[in-house]
């Protein structure tokens, strides 16, 4: 029997995974790191923690699952997008990474869109350049960090820092870097246009790959530190949402996925390199060789709720160590006792800007329509149903593209709740399912590990071998009634608040 294993450079933590060659979890480790936020806004982490985790993760799967690390047929990878990890000439990390939820750059993606001509650039790249994505940083680092960026000789993805430990290549593939905003999304390979008019140096980025290509191997070193058998190949793998789209069986028209992690993404695959006229939407390489996806992001999603109960749910935090039960699974106890469209009380989850569909690093969260009559089981519902209207306005960007809308599966650790995923097919007026895999993003690594190294013929056949639907769940239509009326009302929150939420961020950088 092969083994396949997946290791996702994430947010809070990394993972490493190990399936066998049906498609079922032998072994699964996670371990976490903290994120660091200097200023409001600025998001950071330690290259050396993921690192440190990956080696971890990787011998504790290994020590659980008791089999031979030869039996390893292939590691795939994939993690959080847009990181710029900024290296010198000996490999050495020059700062901390700056993160895909750091709202820095909005002043440097004027300068690049300006750059280059708005029409133009989206010619080049089929998306705009805004705050999150790697592009906007590099600039950042030469305007502000000269002596940083003086020293540098290669910018990389998280995922693909971790591959240059693990193997001693530089490497990246096409559904990152098209998070980059410096590849030629149609053609799949690097802008020399776009990094010459920025002044970015072409030598800085990695060779860029197919997502099933192999791009390296574990050296002797690594396989000495970790376990792993020198020589095993490491395929390009994907960002973490084409990863999760291959973990989720999203490679076939008429499927979409929404991923509700600490970002809410919702995620459509297509034939060809479509994209939104106005650029609100990306336009990406899927992971899947030759064919691309297209994807809507609210930033705060699964992060909205998070902070609620960090903030707002202590009472139920400390009961649910009491209890010994997730002290989520309270909270939304408490959702569920307060009616759809909570009594008029409306939330807008911009606690870190927003993506999609107002690319607006000032964006702030708010609630709306507060009253004596409002409650917490209130207050909770409407966080769940403010991230479920945000996503919505993705799949409404979805329509209006003419992309066949027949499933939506959700994956992520918000899609496990029963009650916001309920609240999400009444939102969106559509049968939501859920599917046998919970850990999609390193499971679709370890499935195109499988590709590369010839244990599935193909990406949909990976996917075929090993997913199932387990779940079904249908808008109840009373509820949808009630938030097809407050939809209309969420949508024209944003642009009421917009001059506010631009006056309190300079507000507050002035204060800084």
């Amino acid at each position: 029997m092969a083994y396949l294993m997946g290791i996702d450079v994430g947010t809070t933590g990394t993972k490493t995974l190990l399936i066998n060659d049906t498609g079922e979890v032998v072994a699964s480790v996670t371990s976490e790191y903290p994120m660091h936020t200097p200023r409001p806004l600025w998001a950071e982490q330690d290259p050396e923690d993921w690192w440190q985790a990956a080696v971890y993760s990787i011998r504790q799967v290994l020590q659980q699952s008791g089999i031979d690390a030869a039996e390893i047929a292939g590691i795939g990878l994939t993690g959080q997008m847009h990181g710029m990890v900024m290296l010198d000439a000996d490999g050495k990390v020059l700062r901390p990474c700056i993160m895909w939820n750091d709202q820095r750059t909005a002043a440097q993606c004027d300068w690049i869109m300006n750059t280059i001509g708005h029409e133009r650039f989206l010619d080049l790249t089929l998306n705009r350049a805004l705050p999150g994505f790697t592009a906007p940083k590099i600039i950042w680092t030469r305007e502000n960090e000269p002596a940083v960026y003086a020293r540098a000789a290669k910018v990389l993805l998280p995922k693909d820092y971790l591959r240059y430990r693990l193997t001693g290549v530089y490497a990246t593939e096409v559904s990152d870097a098209s998070g980059t905003v410096l590849l030629d999304v149609q053609h799949r390979r690097w802008s020399d246009e776009v990094l010459s008019e920025l002044g970015i140096p072409r030598e800085w980025m990695p060779d860029c790959f197919e997502s099933i290509e192999v791009t390296g191997e574990i050296t002797a070193e690594v396989a000495e530190l970790t376990g792993l058998k020198k020589g095993t190949p490491v395929v390009g793998g994907a960002g973490d949402q084409a990863a999760s789209a291959v973990g989720t069986g999203v490679v076939e028209p008429g499927l979409v996925s929404v991923t509700m992690g600490t970002s809410g993404v919702v995620f459509a695959y297509t034939e060809t390199p479509s994209r939104d006229v106005e650029g609100r939407l990306h336009t990406f390489c899927h992971a899947v060789p030759n064919k691309w996806h297209v994807m809507g992001v609210t930033l705060s999603a699964g992060g909205s709720f998070r902070w609620f109960r960090d903030t707002l749910g202590l009472e139920e935090k400390n009961v649910a160590m009491l209890s010994h039960v997730d002290p989520y699974v309270i909270l939304t106890s408490e959702a569920q006792r307060a009616p759809a469209g909570s009594e008029g009380l409306l939330f807008l989850p911009y606690l870190t800007g927003e993506r999609t569909p107002y690319a607006d690093p000032d964006a702030r969260g708010a609630f709306v329509g507060l009253t004596l009559r409002h409650d917490k089981r209130h207050m909770v519902r409407s966080v769940l149903e403010g991230v479920a209207y945000s996503l919505r306005d993705c799949i409404e960007l979805f329509r209006d593209m003419a992309i066949p809308i027949q499933q939506v599966r959700a994956v992520g650790g918000g899609a496990r709740s029963d009650v916001w995923r309920q609240i999400m097919a009444d939102v969106f007026g559509t049968e939501l399912v859920t599917i046998n895999v919970t850990d999609s993003t390193a499971y679709g690594a370890a499935l195109l590990a499988g590709v590369g190294s010839n244990v599935y013929a193909s990406v949909p056949e990976a996917c075929a071998a090993s997913i199932r639907i387990t779940d079904r769940i249908e808008p109840i239509a009373a509820n949808e009634t009630v938030y097809n009326e407050y939809y209309p009302v969420y949508q024209t929150l944003y642009h009421a608040l917009e001059p506010a939420f631009s006056d309190i961020s300079a507000t507050d950088q002035g204060y800084a």
